[in-house]
């Protein structure tokens, strides 16, 4: 359980070195205009902006590789945790950049019950797209779940500042603050 905290430590400390340079970024980021449209509080349509994200997410270049993609999906929806860790591997083992393909991985082992193969996919997802908002409360929820509420706290705080939108996010983040610094009377 130590290498899992460890990890997720240096998940969360790549992503805040990651959010440290959006100019860098933004500069030769086609995505950079839809983060900065998700990130806007008075953004009213931003379950648009979340979808438009996502998509791009998925598109990895390669019409074999989003089969694989979908594949590891779809064996996700059926309950068949074993099939999708199965096509997401040959996935990522075929395309390591994309991150898409280590972020759905890292949902399957979290759905088998599998932490810190989770974690370790987490990892590269943000070393690959530290905007990764999903990720980010991936992380979290399994953070909090194995006890380490600082560590899970500082990702939702993390994923909220890429979203602000989100009210799983935000009530992830208010439960911890409570839990940690306690009801002010």
């Amino acid at each position: 359980m130590t290498r899992l905290f460890a990890i997720a430590r240096h998940a969360v400390a790549a992503l805040a070195l990651g959010l440290a340079a959006p100019a860098v970024l933004a500069q030769d980021d086609p995505m950079a205009n839809l983060f900065a449209d998700l990130a806007d509080p008075g953004n009213a349509y931003w379950e648009r902006t979340e979808s438009d994200i996502q998509r791009e997410w998925s598109k990895s270049g390669s019409a074999a590789m989003d089969m694989l993609l979908k594949r590891g999906q779809q064996a996700m929806e059926e309950g068949d945790l074993e099939a999708a860790i199965a096509h997401l591997t040959a996935l990522t083992d075929r395309a390591p950049d994309f991150a898409e393909g280590w972020n759905a991985r890292a949902t399957a082992y979290f759905l088998a019950g599998l932490y810190g193969p989770s974690v370790e996919d987490i990892g590269r997802v943000l070393a690959l797209e530290p905007r990764h908002f999903g990720a980010l409360s991936g992380l979290g929820i399994i953070l909090r779940e194995t006890g380490d509420k600082q560590g899970a706290l500082a990702a939702f705080r993390a994923a909220r500042a890429i979203h602000p939108h989100r009210p799983d996010i935000d009530q992830a983040v208010q439960g911890l603050e409570q839990e940690l610094e306690g009801i002010a009377l």
